[in-house]
């Protein structure tokens, strides 16, 4: 059985960390590089760093701050933020990413997920999906939520596997930052209809939301932003306790 794994997410807004509630309300949580130091340090499985206002301002993703970040860590590295184009991955990888994370240039030009997967495999291929109840239906919303859409999240999912991402970030809008669990009942629905690996994001208060994710949700691998940064919840107590639950980790 493959392990568990557990991600802290820097979201990055003028080369600081920020954490937001329901996407918005930004406040300071740090310096990337140090926190991306102290992660891999701590037991955290693979980092995830999101240039949450690259797309909104058309530029491109912090490359000498992914190369920074790349440098202080030995855990896999997935960057994401206004990736648009093959040229803008190449240059990523260059610099010390693992893997990239595509979201809203995913949807506005889906043959982008094929020729990604073609040129650089589909293991270095992360779709974002952010979505939230609408009327009862789950639905995309784009550039770091703001926009909303009338694609279905399950319809969605299932097109960026067939056309070859490597794995789905998942994250609930009406859950993130409010810490009162992630949105278990939709990443099972997720888990189950797809073959590659489910991130759930969004919503993580306790360690308990944490196990629940795996046992409930399905998931793979579940991030956080705000309990990590914030000391709220330390990687090696939540990976004793999901070991404790019969969750397969790496301690």
């Amino acid at each position: 059985m493959l392990t568990k794994r557990i991600i802290p997410c820097l979201d990055i807004k003028d080369g600081r960390t920020v954490k937001g509630v329901n996407f918005i309300d930004l406040r300071d949580a740090g310096d990337p590089v140090e926190l991306a130091k102290f992660y891999s340090e701590s037991g955290a499985d693979e980092l995830v760093f999101l240039d949450i206002t690259a797309t909104e301002q058309k530029r491109k993703t912090l490359a000498n701050l992914v190369r920074r970040v790349a440098a202080a860590v030995n855990i896999p590295f997935t960057v994401g933020g206004g990736i648009s184009s093959v040229e803008d991955v190449d240059v990523l990888l260059q610099n010390g990413a693992d893997k990239v994370s595509l979201n809203s240039s995913a949807v506005k030009n889906p043959q982008l997920i094929n020729d990604l997967a073609a040129k650089f495999g589909k293991q270095c291929i992360v779709v974002a999906i952010d979505a939230k109840q609408v009327n009862g239906k789950w639905l995309v919303h784009l550039v770091g939520g703001k926009i909303p859409t009338k694609i279905d999240l399950f319809e969605w999912a299932k097109e960026v596997e067939e056309r070859g991402a490597g794995e789905i970030l998942f994250t609930s809008m009406d859950n993130d930052g409010t810490k009162a669990g992630f949105a278990n009942e939709a990443l099972a629905k997720l888990s189950s209809e797809l073959s590659i690996p489910i991130i759930a994001s969004g919503g993580a208060g306790n360690i308990q939301h944490f196990c629940d994710s795996f046992i409930e949700g399905k998931a793979d691998a579940a991030l956080a932003a705000s309990v990590f940064h914030f000391k709220e919840i330390e990687i090696k107590d939540l990976k004793q306790e999901m070991q404790k639950q019969g969750i397969e980790v790496r301690i």
